[in-house]
């Protein structure tokens, strides 16, 4: 009976922790991203469609995302002042960066 209720409960207490899906802004700090997301909600009044944005500071162990780079971040606890989100994958890589990288390949 343990069994099956642990098998219940591990999924759910791993999807507890909040995603959101933004872009990279900026990379100047040490393993800190900053992520920029977008929300879209319709006006409560007018039904028109609000676009908002939002800036969170992620945590980036390997400093592995570049400016551009569309992302998926977590909730975690807190690590600093301001982090309270990691990064979790990069979902998809901007061609801007891509081009800077073959400029530095051609420089060398």
């Amino acid at each position: 009976m343990t069994a099956t209720t642990e098998a219940v409960q591990g999924p759910a207490t791993a999807s507890r922790r909040n995603e959101k899906v933004g872009q990279v802004v900026s990379t100047k700090m040490q393993k800190t991203i900053v992520v920029e997301v977008e929300m879209r909600k319709a006006h409560a009044k007018y039904k028109r469609i609000v676009r908002s944005t939002k800036k969170f500071y992620a945590h980036d162990e390997q400093s592995s995302a570049r400016v551009g780079d569309v992302v998926r971040i977590r909730e975690t606890r807190p690590l600093s002042k301001l982090k309270r989100w990691s990064l979790e994958e990069i979902v998809r890589r901007s061609s801007l960066g891509q081009i800077e990288d073959a400029a530095q390949k051609a420089a060398n």
